[in-house]
């Protein structure tokens, strides 16, 4: 199972740290990935790491603002989201794949475990 939380209300050019901590299983053996959904949008790929000590990959349009990393002692993955802009406003969700499966990574249908989402809005 896993809870995302740390979402909020943030200014631009602010920033946010989200956490997806993981219960009944070790999140160093999974692939974790984040994604975002805005309204009316479909599900955005956020960025992911791969099991077993993977390197983080981002999308392009959070690359270099946004860093994903691990805190293995704590079982939590963390989502370091900085220069927030109004666009990145949107439900965010991290996920998980129990069982393998073909699709790409940055493929929602990939993940059959997902967090509850947490929102994040950028607003003055």
């Amino acid at each position: 199972q896993l809870q995302a939380s740390g979402g909020g209300l943030v200014q631009p050019g602010g920033s946010l740290r989200l956490s997806c901590a993981a219960s009944g299983f070790t999140l160093y053996f999974y692939t974790i990935a984040w994604f975002r959904q805005a309204p009316g949008k479909e599900r955005e790929w956020v960025g992911s790491t791969r099991a077993s000590g993977g390197r983080p990959k981002y999308a392009e349009s959070v690359k270099d603002r946004f860093t994903i990393s691990r805190d293995e002692s704590e079982n939590t993955e963390y989502l370091q989201m900085d220069s927030l802009k109004p666009e990145d406003t949107a439900v965010y969700y991290c996920a998980t794949e129990v069982y393998y499966s073909d699709y790409d990574e940055m493929d929602p249908r990939k993940y059959d475990s997902w967090g509850q989402g947490t929102q994040v809005t950028v607003s003055s």
